[in-house]
């Protein structure tokens, strides 16, 4: 007959509870100090934004362009807050995965031994730190949550100011007239604005199915993030 070997852990000592409590509150610090940074950067965006609505609508003879030319910037702030938001992702499990497992079973006086691979799994987690969601997955997550309504109120505002400034669009040929740039129709730009749009609506959609299944099929145990 065959042994199967099991992995036992010995009871954690006075001492190392408290450096455990320690570690915690480290990792909340940590995490809460990258979440600020992350409101900085949506901040940033809204601002923008705004000081793009108030070129644009400053008056009826002010270009539209401006609300144009953000979207560039508001791009890089999601790119910048994409980057933050996997920094932060890592500090955040890693709390969350003591809160399930050390502190969760002790309110409710249960052996937090019972499960004694979580111990293993955070231990790796410090000796080779990693990120725990690609970087498709954390831009997801943030135009979900964030970026896609400002990009919403930056479609309807642009939309607006082509439909009456400098007076009512009488037709459709008006309306894609003033959408033109220069020497770039304004069929192109419109075009360009629907698949920017579109881009991320479908990348928040994908993340956001793909962030549902891998829930479902994550087990206890299994990896932090």
């Amino acid at each position: 007959m065959t042994e199967t070997k099991q992995h036992t852990h010995s009871d954690l000592t006075a001492a190392e509870i408290g450096a455990l409590a320690h570690l915690y509150r480290g990792e909340v610090y940590r995490s809460t100090i990258w979440r600020t940074r992350l409101d900085t950067t949506t901040n940033w965006s809204v601002v923008s934004l705004g000081v793009a609505l108030s070129i644009s609508f400053a008056s009826p003879e002010a270009s539209p362009l401006p609300l144009l030319i953000i979207g560039i910037l508001i791009w890089l702030f999601m790119i910048l807050e994409a980057r933050r938001y996997r920094y932060f992702n890592v500090w955040r499990a890693r709390a969350r995965w003591m809160e399930r497992y050390f502190y969760a079973p002790m309110l409710h006086h249960e052996d937090y031994q019972n499960n004694c691979n979580w111990q293993n799994i955070l231990a790796n987690d410090y000796l080779k730190p990693e990120y725990h969601v690609s970087y498709v997955t954390a831009m997801g997550r943030r135009v979900r949550r964030n970026y896609l309504w400002i990009l919403i109120i930056q479609t309807i505002a642009y939309l607006g100011k082509l439909i009456i400034h400098p007076t009512s669009a009488s037709s459709v040929e008006i309306f894609i007239e003033r959408a033109s740039v220069g020497p770039i129709p304004g069929e192109i730009i419109l075009f360009g604005g629907l698949l920017y749009v579109s881009c991320f609506v479908m990348l928040s959609h994908y993340v956001s199915r793909k962030d549902a299944v891998n829930a479902k099929l994550r087990s206890a145990g299994d990896a932090l993030g």
